[in-house]
């Protein structure tokens, strides 16, 4: 079901319109919990398609209601955001309010969340909602399984208060000026999607806690010269080869106990998942050259640990998420790379056939595994494994995900035609804004190593009818794809093909989707290739549809389609005439440790590939347009990477465009204007306007 909303934004430019939905998405149903019963399932969703602000729902299963379980307004939603949880929206990308978050006891009966800083629990059955006398501002709220003890962060401590309100207290404090409790460090949350902390036993009378000492970890400051009234604001920000936080774990007791975790923390510096089930406390551990990563089972009592599962590659180890996990009958799931793919295994054995690549395990229910893989890269399928073999639950290509307890399935898609969020098969109900624009994409493998590409004509447009100026609009990074058949992917895209272009998005090698060869393939040539398969997936396009104009075309991009637009300007002139390069990596030096030596090695051993794959030296090179944006609080791509460049093509005398946004963070795209920015500049610097 869907609500359409007849607002004033009707009159709004389709930008604008992206923006104040958040590209559509607002209204919709998201991050879902199953009770292990099958019974409810919640969730969070907000009002309406302008509606930032997150309501906690809950549908029952058999009646197929849904309800407000708890409303994010009636709590004074409003209020002042603490900077941690400012910092964990922007990590994990979300742009929403309201409730951001939420956890659960086992049976799902009861649900803690923090809003404004202040510390609720919510009954799941009656809807009756207690604000809890907690220590204020509150974060990283979570229940322990059996529904009576609440754990949270404040201030870099790690406090527990009793479901009834009481006794609240610290648990552990930190013991330094840079030392935190319950939270994860920088690049866990940037580069790990490691978004956790601290995790609970299984029992819930012990917990196990990241001690993080950042210490270690370079200052950097960033600031907001719009606001000169207040200082920057101090970054522990860990560069490439430059010294990482100190992290160590520790089993808490309730009754006061600690016990340190013990492994080899100088040789596997990197805590990459905790679990703690009913299997046992395992860790996994990786060492900074990402090259092994151990699965460690973890004795709660002394902290012993042994070496139960070990990955190794001689280039790097893929984190994927859902992993470890066990059957009911305590069977490790794991995934393990053999030759071209990426399997699912299950105590070392691997179930999933050559081809199929897993990419996320969403959900273990009793002993039947629900995971998300790929057997093309455009479409990504749910499937189940049980000891009867493999299923595939979805069929329609898309993009795919779900999450599934006591036989109850929620599957979300995004497909070329529509979103739907399903339980069981009945769907939920959609309050998001209907996009004016509707993406038409044609996906094809292009090249000679076929290139997953995705063409968009302005809407209407009929072959043959005269050239089309081109736009690539790649991102090219290792953390995404583009070239998917999800139109969510395509509003931007559509939109400038609208204004009279050609768009093109091509996945070059090093994208994820195609395999464990294929996200290896550039070597340590961080550069080379993945300019090379935008070049060769743009004369692909350009075969196929004659209607390309080659000699007018543009590229644009964010963060690593960034780098990428402005390297392409600045190495190859000859086949792209102007770039715009968002938030963009420019010295390689200066990005994060974690994801920069998953591909580049450490500094030390590989300077070439770091000189290689910068752009400042590129500078003097320069004689296309470019403009060059960066939102000036960055934390994720500081804006030094843009304001570097903008020095060195101003020393060589190379005219360019830098765009500051004041305020604006790594997710940039909802600054007002900003497309019709680059718009303009793109029709200027292809001499489509004067």
């Amino acid at each position: 079901m869907r609500r359409v909303l007849k607002t004033e934004a009707m009159t709004d430019s389709y930008p604008a319109l992206l923006a104040r939905t958040q590209g559509f998405s607002l209204g919709r149903p998201r991050r879902f919990t199953v009770s292990p019963d099958g019974t409810r399932v919640l969730f969070l969703r907000s009002g309406g398609g302008q509606d930032p602000v997150q309501d906690l729902w809950v549908y029952a299963v058999g009646s197929g209601q849904e309800r407000v379980l708890v409303r994010a307004a009636d709590l004074g939603a409003e209020g002042a955001v603490s900077e941690r949880e400012k910092a964990r929206r922007e990590r994990a990308r979300d742009t929403s309010s309201g409730i951001g978050s939420y956890a659960t006891d086992a049976d799902v009966r009861t649900a803690v969340f923090v809003v404004s800083g202040r510390l609720y629990a919510a009954d799941v059955a009656t809807g009756d909602v207690t604000a809890l006398a907690a220590k204020e501002p509150a974060a990283e709220a979570r229940v322990d399984p059996s529904g009576s003890t609440i754990a949270y962060v404040c201030e870099d401590e790690l406090r527990v208060i009793g479901r009834d309100g009481r006794d609240d207290r610290p648990l552990a404090a930190p013991d330094g000026p840079e030392v935190t409790w319950g939270l994860p460090e920088h690049e866990a949350s940037e580069s790990m999607d490691r978004f956790e902390g601290y995790w609970w036993a299984p029992g819930g009378e012990y917990l196990i806690a990241a001690r993080v000492d950042n210490s270690p970890v370079d200052v950097w400051y960033v600031s907001d010269p719009t606001r000169p009234e207040q200082p920057p604001a101090a970054l522990r920000y860990p560069a490439a080869g430059r010294p990482n936080a100190d992290v160590s774990l520790h089993v808490l007791g309730l009754d006061g106990t600690r016990t340190p975790v013990v492994w080899d923390r100088t040789a596997f510096e990197y805590v990459t998942r905790v679990v703690w089930d009913h299997a046992g406390l395992h860790v996994v551990v990786q060492n900074r050259r990402q090259t092994i990563m151990r699965v460690l089972t973890v004795d709660p009592a002394t902290g012993a640990t042994a070496v139960r599962q070990e990955n190794t590659d001689p280039q790097w180890t893929t984190i994927v998420t859902g992993v470890p996990a066990h059957t009911a009958s305590g069977a490790l799931v794991w995934t393990v790379d053999e030759g071209d793919t990426r399997h699912l295994t299950v105590d070392g054995a691997a179930v999933t056939p050559a081809g199929l690549q897993v990419e996320e395990v969403l959900s273990v229910d009793g002993d039947t595994v629900l995971f998300a893989a790929r057997s093309t890269p455009a479409s990504l399928d749910l499937w189940t494994w049980s000891s009867s073999g493999l299923d595939r639950v979805t069929s329609s290509p898309g993009v795919h995900s779900g999450r599934r307890a006591g036989g109850t399935t929620v599957v979300v898609a995004s497909t070329l035609a529509e979103h739907s969020v399903t339980v069981d098969g009945r769907a939920l109900s959609d309050f998001s804004y209907i996009s004016p624009v509707r993406p038409v994409v044609e996906l094809a493998a292009l090249g000679a190593r076929s290139l997953q590409t995705a063409v968009l004509f302005p809407t209407g447009w009929e072959p043959g009818t005269g050239p089309l100026p081109v736009i690539m609009d790649p991102y090219g990074g290792s953390a995404a794809q583009r070239a998917v058949a999800a139109r969510d992917r395509y509003w931007v895209s559509q939109w400038f093909a609208d204004q009279g272009f050609a768009v093109v998005v091509a996945d070059g090698r090093g994208t994820p989707g195609r395999g464990p060869r294929w996200e290896r393939a550039r070597g340590g040539d961080h550069a080379g290739p993945r300019l090379q398969d935008q070049v060769d997936a743009l004369h692909a396009a350009a075969d196929r549809h004659p209607d390309l104009d080659l000699g007018r075309v543009a590229i644009r991009g964010w963060s690593a389609g960034g780098y990428l637009a402005a390297l392409a300007v600045l190495r190859r002139p000859d086949v792209f005439h102007a770039a715009v390069a968002g938030a963009p990596v420019t010295d390689q030096l200066l990005y994060s440790s974690h994801w920069q030596e998953r591909t580049l090695g450490l500094p030390a051993e590989n300077p070439t590939g770091y000189a290689e794959g910068s752009l400042i030296a590129d500078a003097p090179h320069l004689r296309r347009p470019l403009l060059l944006i960066h939102g000036l609080l960055d934390d994720n791509v500081l804006p030094v990477h843009t304001m570097k460049l903008s020095a060195a093509l101003l020393a060589a005398g190379k005219p360019h465009t830098v765009l500051p946004l004041p305020g604006a963070t790594h997710m940039g795209g909802a600054v007002p204007n900003l497309l019709e920015f680059q718009l303009d500049f793109v029709r200027r610097a292809l001499g489509l306007i004067h």
